[in-house]
């Protein structure tokens, strides 16, 4: 920590700094909450970031810092009041934070329209000048925490009384539980999943470290089910929801104690998804192991729960941004709001992580895996009709102009491979309002029809596939800009799952359908990988991936054309195996070469409540 004597001194110090490290400003007056300058000073999801009376900027933002220094410092005079100067290793950013005054939680979301008049302090000038510049400053929400540079002795008075009266501790803790969450998660884990957080932080563990036990703890509830005991089946439910707590826990670490990285946002971002199918492969081992046969259901569960997922993504892609955006029915859902239960039953109506591992965790220790899959697929049946209609009609009585970011979004979540493509690009594209998804709905129709109806392994199944190709790249050749286009991804999901899920079942082929579960896994985690890059504004994944695995049209031929040429012989089990090996293969390496990369989001993933 060095100290400035005034503001041409600071931009000296600042200048001298080597230029990988973070630099922080705060004002020698600063009083607050150490809580406060934790969360303006040591969040790594921002290059900039302020909060009244201190300045943060990280690497890729200290040449703006130092220029938006200089020009406050030739506005005001160098002799403008004094800060400090703080250099710190990203490596142990708290440190730094903690060696000064204070410590706060909230306060403006968003900047003010004169950042200078709200902050007149020095590290507030730089902050409105980046701002000014283009560089964005976050500004953290600080809520009942105090962060102020007091001008006289009745302000500072009146700071000294705000610390005293606000325990930050307890901010802190109540911070660190994500404001929107399943009523079984908000009730039944947080009140003390938080405190196993803060345990964890007082001891140096890391969120990711918790991340993995979570993993390693739900595999090995797998394991226990795949032994298809009754003694394993309560063992298996007993760590699933422990599992469950770890994996409440390490979203709370995170932002307890601002450890944000690149690898938490991936492992956390995969890892609910590996457990969760994991689980079902090891109820699907088990029950074979009792003598009852339910790959079929095993995978008919993880291909809802995946289809659920794409239709949340792929609406809130397509709304993210979107222009005009009024809907009678969402002026409903937030009347809905202000009625308390309402809340709660709307977010328990559809089958959120918490209340379905919850659901999973009982009847696996009290009943058999087949009434377990039975009850997973009506109520992920019943949760998929609530949440689909809801945004049907969201999207029909909006009235909203989508922007060029969403519809590249919805393309990139299409998955539309070679065959699609090159469909796409001679087709002159359909006009209409609702003519995309139409499209896209009939040759998901035509394709799962064929492979439900005609003979296993006909060739045409192989011709409702071309079929299936050309509406697909018909759907695709214009810009995904309509109400309903939102919907063109998860009906090509559905109809590539469904698909795999229909002809293994039906080949009558040993293991057959556990090839399918794994080639199914192997793409869901594809698919989910290509959300979390768009969620983390990095982009989809690289086009030779999309082309080497096939896209969705790609792999849906291959696989009606191995049905059609490999009818009645194991073959085909072991056709299904290899795929699955080889797109997992392609896929994890460049996945784990991206999310450990410099170029992947610093971010934590919140997680959707489904």
């Amino acid at each position: 920590m060095l100290t400035a004597a005034d503001a041409g001194d600071a931009a000296a110090l600042l200048a001298a700094v080597p230029a990988g490290r973070r630099v922080a400003l705060v004002d020698p007056r600063f009083v607050g909450h150490v809580h406060a300058l934790r969360l303006g000073l040591t969040d790594p999801r921002f290059p900039a970031a302020t909060v009244p009376g201190a300045l943060t900027a990280q690497a890729e933002a200290r040449p703006a810092l130092v220029r938006a220094l200089q020009r406050t410092t030739a506005a005001v005079g160098a002799g403008a009041p004094a800060a400090e100067p703080e250099a710190g290793a990203d490596a142990a950013p708290q440190t730094g934070a903690e060696r000064t005054t204070g410590q706060t939680v909230g306060q403006a979301t968003a900047p003010a329209a004169d950042p200078a008049a709200e902050d007149p302090t020095l590290p507030g000038r730089v902050a409105a000048a980046l701002d000014a510049e283009g560089t964005p400053v976050h500004r953290p929400a600080l809520g009942s925490l105090v962060a102020a540079v007091p001008a006289d002795a009745e302000q500072e008075a009146a700071a000294v009384a705000g610390l005293t009266s606000v325990d930050d501790e307890a901010v802190r803790l109540r911070s660190a539980v994500k404001a929107h969450d399943g009523f079984f998660t908000t009730f039944c884990i947080s009140p003390y999943s938080r405190y196993i957080a803060r345990w964890c932080a007082r001891r140096g563990l890391t969120p990711n470290q918790v991340t993995t036990a979570s993993l390693v703890t739900a595999l090995v509830a797998a394991g226990a089910a795949a032994t298809g005991t009754r003694g394993g089946y309560i063992a298996a439910g007993l760590l699933l929801l422990v599992s469950f707590v770890l994996d409440c826990t390490d979203g709370q670490l995170a932002r307890y104690s601002l450890q944000y990285s690149t690898m938490g946002a991936w492992l956390d971002a995969t890892f609910d998804r590996a457990k969760e199918y994991a689980f079902y492969a090891g109820l699907a081992i088990g029950a074979v192991r009792g003598g009852d046969d339910v790959w079929t259901l095993a995978l008919g569960a993880m291909v809802l729960q995946s289809c659920r997922h794409v239709v949340d993504f792929s609406f809130n892609e397509a709304n993210h941004d979107a222009v005009a955006n009024t809907s009678p029915t969402a002026a409903l859902s937030n009347k809905l709001d202000s009625v308390g239960w309402t809340v709660w039953a709307r977010r328990m109506i559809v089958l959120p992580i918490g209340e379905r591992w919850a659901m999973i965790a009982v009847l696996t220790a009290l009943t058999t895996p087949r009434i377990v899959f039975y009850a997973l697929l009506v109520g992920c049946s019943l949760a998929a009709c609530y949440t689909t209609a809801g945004r049907l009609l969201r999207s029909l009585t909006r009235k909203a102009r989508r922007t060029d970011r969403a519809a590249l979004a919805l393309a990139d979540l299409a998955d539309s491979g070679p065959l699609a493509q090159a469909v796409a690009a001679v087709a002159p594209g359909l006009r209409g309002a609702f003519t995309v998804p139409a499209a896209a709905l009939l040759g998901a129709l035509v394709m799962v029809s064929s492979a439900l109806f005609l003979p296993y392994g006909s060739w045409l199944t192989v011709a409702a596939a071309g079929v299936y190709v050309l509406l697909s790249g018909l759907a695709v050749a214009r810009p995904l800009k309509g109400a309903l286009d939102w919907l063109v991804p998860p009906v090509f999901r559905a109809a590539e799952y469904v698909t795999i899920l229909v002809l293994a079942a039906r080949s009558d082929v040993p293991h057959a359908v556990p090839a399918a579960f794994g080639l199914v896994s192997a793409v869901a985690y594809h698919h989910y990988d290509t959300v979390y890059r768009i969620r983390g504004g990095t982009g989809a994944p690289p086009g030779w991936l999309v082309r080497t695995i096939g896209g969705h049209e790609g792999r849906t031929a291959l696989v009606a054309v191995l049905a059609a040429v490999l009818t009645h012989a194991s073959g085909f089990t072991t056709a299904l195996t290899a795929l699955a090996v080889a797109v997992a293969l392609v896929v994890l390496v460049e996945s784990i070469r991206f999310w450990v990369s410099s170029s992947a989001p610093a971010v934590h993933d919140e997680g959707e409540l489904a």
